[in-house]
């Protein structure tokens, strides 16, 4: 090595100080780099957390709706009970139609 290839006391500070300005602009530039990344990741979980409530409300309002429909559709439809009639009911309407032939009777031959 020759006199000229090493660096005098001032350079190798500067070279230091140099060294040190740019590892502090480098680790500046990852902590930005990191802070966006860490943004963007967080604003990617909030859309896609209101998407699944979204998603979930869509869902409750069908099943909402399909019940809905479903109850109305019964409501519709006699039952089983709806067909049959009490014994009393028989009887007040066998008494009625009894009293409409006996005076159909009396008029016609009467």
């Amino acid at each position: 090595m020759s006199q000229n290839d090493t660096l005098t006391d001032e350079e190798r500070a500067e070279l230091e100080q140099l060294r040190a300005e740019k590892a502090a602009r480098e680790q500046a530039a990852r902590a930005a780099a990191e802070r966006a990344e860490l943004d963007c990741l967080r604003a990617e979980k909030a859309q896609a957390q209101k998407s699944a409530e979204a998603a979930a409300a869509r869902s409750a309002q069908q099943a909402q709706e399909a019940a809905d429909l479903e109850r109305a559709r019964k409501l519709m439809e006699p039952d089983d009970d709806d067909l049959k009639m009490a014994p009393g009911q028989k009887i007040v309407i066998a008494a009625v139609v009894g009293i409409a032939l006996v005076w159909l009777l009396i008029t016609i031959f009467g």
